[in-house]
């Protein structure tokens, strides 16, 4: 085994969310694994100052969009188009969640959440795929990885309804989209995490943090370099035969207790 093997040097990443939590440490994983790596997220500084701070691990840029319209999905794409003539990996990662009791949960509330967890990764992966084809080949597939979760695979302890439909609905896209894009030298898979330290996630830990932890097999929650490592192995030429798959990423909670 070489190094070579989990490299994606010369690649070009899109990583949506990348200015903050998972998609920071895709993002972060990918640039230092040497992938030139545009970061997308709805807010403009945020996004600016992640890229800048990533540029000086590597090439980062900033491309602000909000994915959660249609019209700024169809920008991004074609922005990317202008930039680049081919992309190696697109990482769907942004999303929202939204909790409330059953008979609270208003419809905005799940519109929100089904809009940018399942409808924007659908919409910008087609509009990519022109990109995606051009940098795909038999020996090295492009690379569509969706974030999903664990919440789509179990069901969650909080009343979030549209967010775990959302990302179980999201893992069976991973499936059929695989199916249909792998003749096309595209593979997709899924992440599917746990616990991880982000924005999203701040509150369950501040109040659950050491039960969760404790619950899992490896005793503890996510790290950094725990997602970065999964991404990139998806990315590079160790992952270049696997697609459709929804991997777990949560030290066992989901597949064990």
């Amino acid at each position: 085994m070489t190094p070579s093997l989990f490299s994606v040097a010369g690649k070009t990443a899109l990583v949506t969310g990348g200015s903050r939590g998972i998609g920071l440490m895709i993002a972060r994983g990918l640039v230092e694994a040497g992938a030139k790596v545009y970061l997308s997220s709805r807010k403009a500084a945020a996004c600016e100052e992640a890229a800048a701070e990533l540029s000086k691990l590597g090439e980062a840029v900033s491309l602000p969009a909000d994915l959660s319209r249609d019209e700024e999905v169809d920008r991004l794409a074609s922005e990317i188009a202008e930039r680049e003539d081919g992309l190696h990996i697109l990482v769907n990662n942004a999303g929202a969640t939204w909790g409330a009791p059953l008979e609270e949960f208003p419809v905005s509330g799940w519109d929100k959440v089904m809009t940018l967890n399942l409808r924007s990764p659908f919409l910008l992966t087609r509009a990519l795929l022109p990109r995606l084809r051009a940098a795909g080949s038999a020996e090295d597939p492009a690379r569509v990885i969706n974030v999903g979760s664990i919440d789509g695979l179990h069901v969650p302890g909080l009343p979030t309804y549209s967010y775990s439909a959302s990302k179980a609905a999201l893992h069976h896209l991973t499936r059929v989209l695989a199916k249909d894009l792998g003749p096309q030298a595209i593979t997709v898979n899924a992440i599917a995490p746990g616990p991880f330290e982000s924005k999203m996630m701040a509150a369950t830990l501040e109040a659950f943090g050491e039960e969760i932890a404790a619950a899992a097999p490896l005793g503890r929650i996510g790290r950094p370099d725990d997602m970065a490592g999964i991404a990139v192995y998806l990315s590079s030429r160790a992952g270049a035969y696997v697609t459709g798959a929804v991997i777990p990423v949560d030290g066992g909670l989901a597949t064990t207790v």
